[in-house]
C-alpha cells in the first residue's frame, strides 16, 4: 500500500506555524434564545468566535501568517508560494494569497493562489506544499486554511459556524518544528453539504453529513495511512480531527482506537466553534503548543463534497526553542469579549437595510 501513500522526494517539515482567532465570542445559549425560545439542551458548543467589522479571510490570514513566520525564523523573501484554503475568500474574483503576500512582504517573487475544497481546503494546501517543498523547486511554502464561516439565521449551522484558523511554513526537515512522515488523501463525490454560486448561505444533507460523510472519509484516510506506516493509534501521543462540532470527533476518535486524552487537547470547538477550513489545522497548532520532542502526531481533516487528508508527524527538538516566539493558541481563545446576538449580527451582516 506504500504507493498510494504522499511521500515527497526530500523530507519535509513545519518550519513554523500560527494561528489566529477573533476575539469576540457569541454564546451558543444566545443564539438558542432568540431562535429556540431559550431551550439549551444539547447544544452542539459553548460558544464561537465570530469576526470583527474589520476582519475577514485577508486579515485574519494575515495576522496567522506572521505568527508562523516569527516561529519559522525566516524573511518573507524566502517563501516561493503562498497558499491561502478558504470557503469565505473576501473576493470572488481576486486571490485573497496576493494580498497575504503584499502585507507580510513576501511579493513579488512569489507564486500564489486560493485553494477550495469546504473545511480540507488548508490540509488541502499543506500537501501541495509539501509536494512544492519535496520536489525541490522551493525551499519554503506557506500554507493557510482560514474561514469566516456563514450560516443561516436559526439554521443548526449557525451555532457552529465560527471563524478563525492557522498557517504553516514547509521547508526542509532538518530545520522543522515536526517532520511530516507521510500523507494520504481520500476523496469521493458526496453530496453532503454545498453552497452555489450566488447562494449566500450553505446548505447541508442532513443524515448524510455523517454517514457517509465525516466518519467514512476519516476513518478510510485515518486507517489507509495507517496500515501504510505499520502504525496504530497507541504509537500516537496526539490525534486531531476535523471539528464541526463536540460529538463528531469525539465518536471518530473512538471508532479509530484513540482515547479521549489523545485528541483532548486539539478539540478546540466547544469554545471556538467549527473554523471550517481552519478546524482541524488549528487544533494542530494547540497540539504543537504543548508536544515534547519524539511525540508523534496523527492529523485527519474532513472536507464536504467529499474527502479527508491524513497527515503523520512527529515532533522535533526545534519546537522548544521556537514555539514561544508568538502567541499560542490557547492565549488567542482565553484573549475573548462576549457579544449578544444583536451586535453579532450587525457584525456579519446578517440584517440589511434597503
Amino acid at each position: 500500500m506504500n504507493n498510494i501513500l504522499l511521500r515527497p522526494s526530500r523530507p519535509v517539515g513545519i518550519i513554523g506555524y500560527g494561528a489566529y482567532i477573533p476575539r469576540y465570542r457569541l454564546p451558543a445559549k444566545e443564539i438558542a434564545r432568540v431562535w429556540a425560545g431559550g431551550k439549551t439542551a444539547g447544544l452542539p458548543v459553548k460558544e464561537k468566535a465570530v469576526p470583527g467589522l474589520d476582519e475577514d479571510v485577508a486579515t485574519m490570514s494575515i495576522e496567522a501568517a506572521r505568527n508562523a513566520l516569527a516561529r519559522a525564523g525566516i524573511a518573507p523573501s524566502e517563501l516561493r508560494a503562498i497558499w491561502v484554503g478558504s470557503e469565505s475568500h473576501p473576493y470572488a474574483v481576486k486571490p485573497t494569497s496576493t494580498i497575504v503576500a503584499e502585507a507580510i512582504g513576501a511579493a513579488p517573487h512569489i507564486q500564489a493562489g486560493d485553494w477550495e475544497f469546504a473545511c480540507k481546503a488548508g490540509t488541502e494546501a499543506m500537501v501541495a506544499a509539501i509536494g512544492f517543498v519535496g520536489s525541490g523547486m522551493a525551499d519554503y511554502a506557506m500554507a493557510i486554511g482560514m474561514d469566516t464561516a456563514q450560516g443561516r439565521p436559526g439554521d443548526a449551522l449557525e451555532y457552529t459556524a465560527a471563524a478563525g484558523g492557522a498557517a504553516f511554513v514547509l521547508g526542509p526537515a532538518e530545520n522543522a518544528l515536526a517532520v511530516i512522515n507521510a500523507a494520504y488523501s481520500y476523496v469521493t463525490d458526496t453530496p453532503d453539504f454545498w453552497r452555489r454560486e450566488h447562494q449566500k448561505y450553505p446548505e447541508h444533507g442532513v443524515r448524510f453529513t455523517g454517514e457517509p460523510a465525516y466518519f467514512h472519509h476519516i476513518t478510510s484516510a485515518a486507517k489507509t495511512l495507517m496500515e501504510a506506516l505499520g502504525t496504530a493509534p497507541k504509537d500516537y501521543q496526539w490525534a486531531v480531527f476535523h471539528q464541526p462540532n463536540t460529538k463528531f470527533p469525539q465518536r471518530v476518535a473512538q471508532m479509530l482506537g484513540f482515547s479521549p486524552e489523545q485528541i483532548a487537547p486539539g478539540l478546540l470547538v466547544p469554545t471556538i466553534g467549527n473554523t471550517y477550513s481552519g478546524s482541524s489545522i488549528i487544533g494542530l497548532t494547540a497540539i504543537l503548543d504543548i508536544a515534547q520532542p519524539g511525540d508523534r502526531i496523527l492529523l485527519t481533516s474532513f472536507g464536504s463534497g467529499a474527502g479527508s487528508d491524513a497527515l503523520d508527524l512527529t515532533v522535533a527538538e526545534e519546537i522548544l526553542e521556537r514555539r514561544d516566539r508568538a502567541l499560542k493558541t490557547q492565549e488567542y481563545i482565553a484573549r475573548r469579549t462576549e457579544i449578544d446576538y444583536a451586535a453579532y449580527a450587525r457584525l456579519r451582516g446578517k440584517i440589511t437595510m434597503k
